[in-house]
């Protein structure tokens, strides 16, 4: 990776249903990294798309009665208009059915072929259609996935490619060791180390094609169809144009990589195992999301309580779905999303707090034909230890208290104002020495909020540095 190149992406969720808040949060958080990283000076490349292969989608078509591919095009356009509802910032959105990425997957196969490290044989399995992964006895809970309790474990004997695993245990157990931050939160990496260290077991990476024939086709062998587990991961690389394009790939990766909690085993163990196969560099760092609840209970088509993110940024904006989703919950534990909580935080921190500051001080400026003439000053007297303790909690990508940093200065810078009181004083002078401060503090926590609720730290800021500041419109109305 080139200096100044930052590479960061999400995992690619599956089509079989439509897009979930659950996912919004994940791809939020992603997009936070990549405009922080931007704002540090950074190239960046951000990385999202949609995961088309494996049984369970191939199931999905044939219960609609569609042609499969006609089934992925549906279904992944559904997606991309979370860019513009979410306000995301993404460079890249891959599908796994793209032939350049199909081909890529084929390519990397080969490179793990020619290291010895695929060979066939007929196995007997537990698998899971919901998670795509195989599943032991000890995984199971009544005989059933505990993520996927409703779904019947497919019983699968056939014969299959399978992928080394076990020959890269000790090199994983050295990436963990030499790299403290691999993969956070640190439970996380004492999680799969010890999922490792237990000893790995050789993993199935090719299908019958007559059972399911909705796959990337093995090289060499027309009767096979990849794992879809083996063909979405090299999405992270084939994006970068890897392999024809080996100077934009190398200028990127390592990169970064984000995803939920039942993630961790293809991102931080299969996957690298995989790349150290093919000869390429391990990933960067890998981010392990908490999963997101609603109203306490488990995000389940059946159970009918998804929440369309779609309908959520109609009804309040893009900011504050992405506020809420940040500030309202740890990003490495679990956190619960519900109307009511989401509508007091967004009264309380953004209508009443950031909203309502900006306001006050824009409206005296006005009222009091005050110039100001200011400019992003991070070294400002006024700012400058928020500045330090964001940066601390952000290398760690804590952004929920990166934002109460935010909001502890808003809520002083508040204080401020109704103690001192310029609205009863006469003196314009005595009056612009208490709202310049308060004016330059508004402007470089907007330039801090860029990340995180893009849309209204960018009115801030546009408002803000006007030589003669002017009240604008309501950037968050009170809910009612």
């Amino acid at each position: 990776m080139e200096k100044n190149n930052f590479y960061i992406t999400t995992t690619l969720p599956y089509i079989n249903s439509e897009p979930h808040i659950g996912f919004a949060a994940e791809v939020i958080k992603a997009d936070v990294i990549a405009r922080y990283q931007k704002q540090q000076g950074m190239n960046i490349f951000f990385n999202t798309g949609t995961d088309e292969h494996g049984l369970k989608i191939y199931l999905k078509a044939k219960e609609r009665e569609m042609d499969v591919q006609e089934y992925c095009d549906m279904y992944s356009a559904k997606f991309l208009p979370l860019k513009e509802s979410l306000n995301l910032s993404y460079d890249k959105f891959i599908r796994t059915t793209d032939k350049h990425h199909q081909a890529a997957a084929q390519e990397f196969w080969k490179r793990c072929e020619s290291s010895g490290d695929i060979y066939k044989k007929n196995y007997q399995v537990k698998y899971c259609v919901g998670c795509e992964m195989e599943k032991t006895d000890s995984e199971l809970e009544n005989g059933r996935c505990a993520l996927h309790p409703k779904m019947e474990i497919e019983l699968i004997n056939e014969e299959n490619y399978f992928f080394k695993f076990s020959k890269y245990q000790e090199k994983l157990l050295e990436l963990y060791k030499n790299n403290e931050k691999f993969v956070l939160p640190s439970g996380r990496l004492k999680e799969i180390s010890a999922f490792v260290s237990s000893g790995l077991q050789d993993f199935s990476i090719s299908r019958q094609k007559e059972k399911m024939p909705h796959g990337v086709a093995v090289p060499g062998d027309d009767t096979q169809v990849m794992y879809v587990w083996f063909d979405a991961l090299v999405n992270y690389i084939s994006t970068l144009g890897w392999p024809e394009n080996e100077a934009n790939f190398k200028s990127y990766w390592p990169g970064l990589q984000v995803c939920g909690k039942d993630n961790l085993r293809p991102q931080a163990a299969m996957w690298q195992a995989m790349l150290m196969s093919a000869g390429l560099p391990s990933s960067k760092q890998v981010l392990v999301f908490g999963f997101l609840t609603i109203n306490g209970e488990k995000i389940s088509k059946s159970a009918g309580n998804s929440v369309d993110p779609f309908e959520l940024t109609e009804k309040y904006g893009s900011d504050a779905v992405r506020y809420y989703l940040l500030a309202e919950m740890s990003p490495f534990e679990d956190g619960d999303y519900s109307e009511e909580k989401f509508r007091l935080r967004y009264n309380a921190d953004l209508a009443n707090g950031l909203g309502n500051l900006a306001a006050r001080v824009s409206n005296l400026l006005e009222k009091n034909e005050i110039i100001t003439s200011l400019q992003v000053n991070l070294e400002s007297k006024n700012i400058k230890t928020v500045i330090e303790n964001f940066r601390l909690v952000m290398e760690d990508y804590k952004f929920n208290e990166a934002l109460q940093i935010i909001w502890e200065k808003i809520k002083e810078s508040d204080e401020i104002l109704s103690r001192e009181a310029p609205w009863k004083m006469e003196d314009k002078e005595k009056i612009s020495a208490v709202l310049k401060p308060l004016a330059e503090t508004i402007l470089n926590l907007a330039y801090l909020l860029e990340p995180f609720i893009p849309e209204a730290a960018q009115k801030i800021k546009i408002q803000f540095l006007e030589p003669q500041i002017k009240k604008g419109a309501i950037l968050f109305p009170r809910l009612t």
